[in-house]
């Protein structure tokens, strides 16, 4: 067997266009690394995060993370080595539970709450851990853990039509089936989150765009100089399921979502310093802007944000105040704005910060009993913000954000391979990637989605 032709076939390294594997990977998975079972597992599982089968989080219930995490454990001797790569993020759970003291002498401890918050962040570091062992360390043939992850999407947009159908053609058994699949359902009329709607297999339908845009897109960008064929089917998979989402009216977001990362993509795919593209590059972005100004005025919900504000969407006007309680709450005790409330303490500050943020909200002209309300209505297992920062910012503080950003960004630049070092990371592809996962994670609570383990892992992948 030719040994180039072997190592051509890793994450990282040849130009295949298609070609058999040299190496069969059912070969490979008998007779060398049989734990990697876990990994696919895991990558199948990556858009199922939503049911009642997964490990509950307020609004996530993932099964992904806890099989990267089993992974990891068996392979712990490599782990070590992935974790002495990575070390300023692989010190996160350190430094969250130091800068939670303060605030769990102060305000106490909710147990159930900080074991999700730190389980959490585990995800985070099993997923990235599980990325570099198998791709990095152990090199194993990528085509294989590629075709699951396309299927698997492929599988969740296809019960997203399953459920389209159950609920326009009334089939009620099988809408009924969905709905007690999922944690919080979507499905029927009888949903306190707003029914009729087509869910996949995500948490909640605006999950889509945290899909297709913080995982689906970077892997496609991966995969330009790799392999073609693998790139034309994952940009195929994106704008099916974009596309149907949309005529499905899945959720609103997708519009957005969709806007943005198709101006980021504009801005990666053309070559700006060359004239020709440039003038094409000004026409697509012109063309990307009024296709979201007509998305807007085709949705309901956007047009409705856009004539009466943010009360106009209940559900963009829950964003922000289920927000502006815990910044609030730090407000009212002006020292947590540097360390937080502690891990699992949320509620703490979205209670102390409820009635300030009511005031705000009326005096800005807007129903600030809603803020307070919610307040009312959560306990420490229950509630959520629905964006990273607030979330990461009302635990840890803006040390614990500022330590995040560090520790991402350094971690991030220690490369594996010398090819990357020698040519930096700092691509203009990887910083649109960047600006894209800040962007997404303001919407998603939820710390361990894959987007920023797979940031960190691959963007030394993306060559200049």
């Amino acid at each position: 067997m030719n040994q180039a032709c072997v190592h051509n076939d890793t994450i990282d390294v040849g130009n295949h266009h298609g070609r058999p594997q040299c190496r069969p990977f059912l070969q490979f998975l008998t007779t060398q690394e049989r734990n990697v079972i876990w990994l696919l597992l895991a990558i199948a599982f990556l858009p199922v995060d939503g049911t009642t089968l997964g490990l509950y989080a307020p609004f996530w219930s993932p099964i992904s993370p806890a099989l990267f995490a089993v992974y990891c454990l068996c392979n712990w001797r490599q782990l070590r080595i992935v974790a002495n790569r990575y070390l300023p993020m692989f010190l996160l759970p350190v430094a969250c539970i130091i800068l939670s003291i303060p605030g769990w002498l102060k305000f106490g401890i909710h147990l159930n709450a900080a074991f999700m918050s730190i389980t959490g962040l585990l995800g985070v570091l099993a997923t990235l851990g599980a990325i570099a062992i198998a791709f990095d360390i152990k090199r194993i043939p990528w085509r294989t853990p590629l075709r699951i992850l396309i299927a698997s999407y492929w599988f969740s947009f296809g019960v997203g039509v399953v459920q389209w159908l159950s609920i326009h053609l009334h089939i009620k058994p099988l809408a009924g089936y969905f709905a007690h699949l999922m944690y919080r359902q979507y499905i029927n009329e009888s949903s306190v989150w707003g029914g009729g709607r087509p869910q996949f297999l995500f948490a909640e339908p605006s999950y889509i765009g945290m899909h297709l845009f913080g995982v689906l897109l970077p892997l496609m960008w991966l995969m330009r100089g790799r392999d073609r064929i693998y790139a034309k089917r994952l940009r195929n998979l994106i704008v099916v399921y974009a596309i149907g989402s949309v005529l499905m009216q899945a959720g609103t977001r997708i519009v957005l979502d969709s806007v943005v990362a198709l101006l980021v993509a504009i801005i990666v795919h053309n070559s700006w310093c060359d004239k020709k593209q440039r003038v094409r590059g000004i026409a697509q972005l012109l063309g990307a802007v009024m296709l979201g100004l007509l998305g807007v005025l085709a949705d309901s919900r956007l047009s409705s944000i856009a004539e009466n504000s943010a009360e106009g969407d209940g559900s963009f006007f829950a964003r922000i105040y289920q927000s502006l309680d815990p910044i609030c709450g730090l407000l009212a005790h002006p020292w947590t704005v540097l360390t937080g409330y502690g891990a699992g303490n949320i509620i703490n500050a979205v209670w102390a910060g409820a009635k300030h943020a009511g005031r705000l909200l009326n005096g800005l002209g807007m129903n600030g009993s809603a803020a307070v309300g919610f307040a009312a209505g959560m306990n420490a297992d229950t509630v959520w913000t629905m964006c990273a920062y607030t979330s990461v910012v009302a635990e840890c503080g803006l040390v614990g954000l500022v330590l995040l950003v560090i520790a991402s960004i350094v971690s991030m630049t220690r490369v594996f391979d010398t090819a990357a070092a020698e040519h930096g990371v700092w691509s203009k592809t990887v910083v649109c990637w960047l600006v894209l996962i800040v962007y997404l994670y303001i919407q998603c609570e939820n710390y361990a989605f894959a987007a920023l383990p797979l940031f960190i892992s691959a963007a030394s992948k993306l060559r200049k």
